[in-house]
């Protein structure tokens, strides 16, 4: 049996009621007040197609939807089981804390004070070979 609603004016309510297609027209009585009460178009209106095997509510948003969560795009390829790769998106790395930050800095500039250290002693060994060199007396090749 098909399900109708039903106005009553004196209670200025809505309701359904099931009933046979030959008594639709005809009034039926009030749950609330037992006055008899007048048939009405639909309040609401629920209606469903499917696509790609899913029903789909219309009008269609093209989305799906995923143990209660809307998604873009269906489960596709190989996934854990009750997982969506939108939903179950994995954690961004955790943000350095600004102590981490300034620690890291200062590692990176004692390392600089270091290569620049290692790199003034490099020359000054350097500078001391080559005046080594040219303060002895050339040897000759026999």
């Amino acid at each position: 049996m098909p399900l109708y609603e039903y106005y009553c004016e004196p209670c200025n309510g809505i309701f359904e009621a099931l009933r046979p297609l030959k008594e639709a027209a005809g009034p039926f009585p009030c749950p609330v007040c037992d006055r008899e009460g007048r048939r009405i178009m639909p309040t609401s209106f629920n209606a469903f197609t499917f696509r790609d095997g899913y029903p789909r509510r219309i009008p269609d948003k093209g989305t799906y939807w995923h143990l209660g969560k809307e998604v873009k795009s269906p489960v596709t390829g190989p996934v854990r089981p009750n997982e969506h790769p939108e939903i179950n998106k994995p954690e961004p790395p955790a943000k350095k804390l600004k102590g981490d930050l300034d620690i890291e800095r200062e590692r990176r500039r004692l390392a600089r004070q270091q290569k620049r250290v290692e790199k003034k002693e490099q020359e000054a060994a350097t500078a001391a070979y080559e005046a080594r060199i040219k303060k002895r007396p050339p040897q000759l090749d026999v």
